[in-house]
């Protein structure tokens, strides 16, 4: 591979991982202040809010949300603090442990939605150029 293939390869990266922070950064910031919501507890409730019933197993939503496990159970937790989800066994694996959303966490997740949605309409049409502070 040439050395400007490379280069060429090594500036894209670099510019998804800009656009990548920038995204994260915004959403971060909107939903924690007007929904006092950080992005991955909207991403697990917006996952629960689409599932069947509502419930989904934890590892059902470590790999939608693209979370480790110890991370997502600190994430559920929160939630859970909030009244916004509920842990479950699973009835089916004793094994398993299952996440309901709860009417308040659906009305949180459905309240946050529009302003995730403009967030995430805003930065993936703009320009990058500005540094994001949280």
């Amino acid at each position: 591979m040439a050395v400007t293939e490379v280069a060429q390869e090594v500036r894209a990266w670099r510019e998804l991982l800009a656009r990548h922070a920038d995204l994260t950064c915004a959403l971060e910031r909107e939903l924690q202040a007007r929904h006092d919501l950080g992005m991955s507890e909207y991403e697990v409730l917006e996952r629960l809010a689409e599932a069947p019933e509502q419930v989904a197993r934890v590892q059902q939503i470590a790999g939608a949300v693209h979370l480790s496990q110890s991370a997502l159970s600190r994430v559920i937790g929160r939630l859970e603090a909030a009244g916004l989800v509920e842990r479950l066994m699973c009835r089916e694996d004793r094994r398993a442990v299952q996440v309901k959303l709860t009417p308040e966490g659906l009305k949180r997740q459905t309240e946050a939605l529009p302003t995730q949605r403009r967030v995430l309409s805003e930065r993936l049409h703009r320009n990058l150029g500005k540094s994001c502070e949280i």
